[in-house]
């Protein structure tokens, strides 16, 4: 009953009058692209199909971090049918301290650039306006920072009522130096959480969590497929029972695809190799408080944008060299898949086989540490996972944008 009066409801309010003709609108391009209501708004001289069959062009946005703390838009404009052969790729690159309102901007911007060669093939073209506004300097300015990027973030949460009391730090400082031909990345950061549970006014439960990390790594490029480099890691945690764990490990990298091609395809094959030190906070259960171990790890990444949708994934596996038993398999993916027209199917999670828990300290934990989550717990597995379907019907054109009670 309720389903057909939301029915009747949608149909009776949907009966708006239509213009007698619209000739520039039929005559638009029809372009297949996940745009906002603002690249709507902006950009009204194309139809935006949600429909891929029907388009006369699609486009596929892919966004990336950049060296300077930024990030870079990357549009890829594909012809079909009467465009068929045609296709540009465009990029458009936001500094760290821009606004979401100057990237929307900026977006708009080139994607009304890369369109302009497949207008001019339509009856609209006659209505278009390219217009230079700002003048071309002589000369580039030096970079005083020889690209070096520094940031830091602080922040600081409280929460209290009669029967608990949480309160967490975070801090972060990292210095990252990334050119073409090679990329540095450091960063630290402190994670600090206390809490304190009051039952029926007699039991005190307290919980405090630590955690300190120092990542350092370089990379350098050897051609368009090889690269090689080094992780440096040293973390205190109170949860993995680690009063000091360094990991220095050298790692040779080849991406199947060359690298240029990166924001369509990746196929990455890395392997690493090296050393850990490891002084545990409590005797572990093979009875040890200090210890230096070998170890390795081999991942293979798999990173493709295409029309039909994206998928990244990564198979990592990881050993110690005293005892191959000591090992962990993981599996990471996130995939956004079109099945048929309107319908869609995503999924992300992740997966492991733990055999690798060097640092778990002997014994049993309490109840508390469990429940409190405290301290790390023997398991041999762990995975989460997410997935769903959406399915959208009716009108292929979705050029209109109101604003009205809200979006």
């Amino acid at each position: 009953m309720l389903v057909a009066l939301a029915l009747f409801f949608f149909r009776a309010f949907s009966q708006e009058t239509a213009p007698k003709s619209d000739t520039l609108r039929k005559d638009a391009l029809n372009v297949f692209m996940e745009a906002s209501d603002f690249i709507k708004k902006e950009i009204p001289f194309i139809n935006y199909v949600r429909d891929i069959k029907v388009a006369d062009v699609y486009i596929i946005s892919t966004e990336e971090n950049t060296g300077s703390g930024g990030s870079v838009s990357t549009f890829f404009i594909v012809g079909q049918g009467k465009y068929e052969g045609m296709a540009d790729t465009l990029k458009c690159n936001f500094s760290p301290d821009e606004t979401t309102d100057i990237r929307r901007a900026k977006q708009v911007k080139t994607l009304k650039m890369g369109l302009m060669r497949y207008v001019a093939k339509t009856p609209l073209a006659q209505f278009m306006n390219i217009n230079f506004s700002e003048p071309l300097s002589e000369t580039v300015s030096s970079d005083k920072w020889n690209s070096w990027v520094y940031s830091t973030n602080m922040q600081v949460y409280s929460y209290a009522e009669k029967s608990q009391k949480y309160g967490y730090l975070y801090g972060n400082l990292s210095a990252n130096r990334i050119t073409e031909k090679s990329k540095f990345e450091s960063s630290l950061s402190i994670s600090l959480q206390k809490n304190k549970t009051i039952y029926l006014d007699t039991l005190v439960y307290l919980s405090e969590y630590r955690d300190e990390n120092l990542n350092l790594s370089y990379v350098k490029s050897i051609n368009d497929h090889w690269s090689a480099g080094g992780y440096t890691y040293i973390k205190i945690s109170s949860y993995n029972n680690y009063d000091l764990n360094v990991k220095i490990k050298p790692g040779i990298e080849y991406d199947i695809f060359p690298y240029s091609e990166s924001t369509r395809h990746q196929l990455r094959l890395l392997y690493k190799v090296g050393l850990e030190i490891n002084n545990y906070s409590e005797e572990t259960t093979r009875n040890k408080l200090k210890e230096t171990l070998a170890c390795q790890s081999l991942s293979a990444s798999l990173s493709v944008i295409q029309k039909w949708g994206s998928v990244s994934s990564s198979l990592t596996w990881s050993n110690y060299f005293f005892d191959w038993s000591f090992n962990n398999l993981s599996f990471n993916t996130s995939a956004n898949l079109r099945i048929i027209k309107g319908l869609s199917f995503s999924i992300q999670g992740s997966a492991a086989l733990i055999h690798d828990q060097i640092s778990l300290p002997i014994g049993n934990a309490t109840l508390e540490d469990a429940l409190l989550q405290r301290k790390m717990q023997a398991t041999n597995y762990s995975y989460w996972t997410s997935f769903g379907f959406t399915y959208t019907f009716g009108s292929i054109y979705n050029n209109v944008v109101n604003p009205r009670f809200g979006n």
